[in-house]
């Protein structure tokens, strides 16, 4: 298998080199070349024709948001980007995932942050290279909320990468009195403040970052926060409650989507509805087959519509999807199936 052939866009020079330095580490990344702007990086792409770039979002001339929304127009290719570790880094970052941008990384002044490290940062290069990338379109308005009668269902939700567009996909589709919903996207713990915003502004429902004891009732929607600890659903208080636990990484990943499910399934029971979106790995596919065999309904975003079919394709062969469906369809579904309990 050939390795996988790197472009590096980045204004400082300090900042190329040590990307392309961890980067070249792994044997399976080629670095072929680098740009110190985006016009640079224009003719770059032209002549070394990539199979990866890596994208700084603060340059000169022209941002890297401007010129994200120009690759995805004129010639889609999978582009990791490049972010400061801050309230603005994380909207800019936010927006490129939005944009069509497959993955991001943060950084510190001119260093990668430490918490991201050689290996993550390869990986997430790696796993863009076989990413679905799509060309970008005119945004379009969300579509009207679904029509939900109510019932005493709950939704769970887990995404990875590509799972910035899928839930907002979803999650537009919810109407102010939408099942209790819990979500765990694997993210970095400064981009869910604004992403649980962001996923606020295109619902009636209330998104907000989930928080120990939050009562989850119809009409709220919760988003684990990125860090340190597991989002899970326990009863107490005569309801349901989110918890924030902390422990070591489950499945690789803490938030952890089969954390998630597993309570779902232990608590809710026949009561639940579990989607598994796009994402690398297999985190979420365990649980979610334990969700259905408690009872629940059972929904998988099928592979065509998928960034990175991983976590989809893992639950679906081993029996946690009982329904496999594209996106578009994913959100009405949920709601569908929250109102027809067993």
């Amino acid at each position: 298998m050939s390795p996988v052939r790197v472009v590096v866009v980045d204004d400082s020079p300090t900042m190329r080199g040590l990307i392309g330095a961890l980067l070249r580490r792994d044997p399976e990344i080629d670095v072929v070349g680098f740009a110190g702007d985006p016009y640079q990086a224009r003719q770059t792409i032209k002549e070394l024709n990539p199979d990866v770039i890596t994208l700084d979002i603060e340059m000169p001339n022209m941002n890297g948001l401007e010129f994200l929304e120009r690759i995805m127009r004129l010639r889609p290719m999978p582009v990791v980007m490049v972010s400061t570790l801050t309230q603005a880094g994380a909207e800019a970052s936010l927006r490129a995932l939005e944009l069509g941008a497959v993955d991001c990384v943060g950084k510190s002044s001119n260093t990668i942050d430490a918490r991201i490290g050689l290996g993550e940062l390869a990986e997430k290069v790696k796993t863009a290279a076989g990413a679905r990338v799509r060309p970008s379109s005119t945004p379009t308005p969300p579509p009207p909320a679904t029509e939900y009668r109510g019932s005493d269902g709950i939704v769970a939700i887990g995404a990875s990468t590509g799972g910035v567009e899928a839930l907002l996909s979803v999650i537009s589709h919810f109407p102010a009195n939408c099942p209790p919903t819990v979500i765990t996207q694997h993210m970095p713990a400064v981009f869910t403040v604004s992403f649980a915003a962001r996923l606020d502004r295109v619902t009636p429902a209330s998104v907000s970052e989930a928080f120990d004891g939050a009562p989850l009732r119809p009409g709220k929607i919760y988003l684990a926060p990125g860090g340190e600890r597991h989002l899970e659903v326990v009863k107490a208080g005569g309801g349901l409650q989110c918890r924030l636990r902390d422990g070591e990484p489950v499945s690789g990943h803490r938030p952890s989507v089969d954390a998630l499910f597993s309570s779902v399934a232990s608590v809710c029971g026949p009561t639940a509805v579990g989607a598994i979106l796009t994402g690398m790995g297999r985190d979420g596919a365990a649980s979610l087959k334990l969700m259905r065999e408690a009872g629940a309904r059972t929904v998988g975003q099928d592979e065509e519509s998928c960034v990175v079919y991983g976590m989809p394709r893992v639950a679906n062969e081993m029996g946690g999807v009982e329904h496999q469906v594209p996106l578009e369809k994913i959100g009405p579904l949920l709601l569908k199936l929250a109102e027809k309990r067993k």
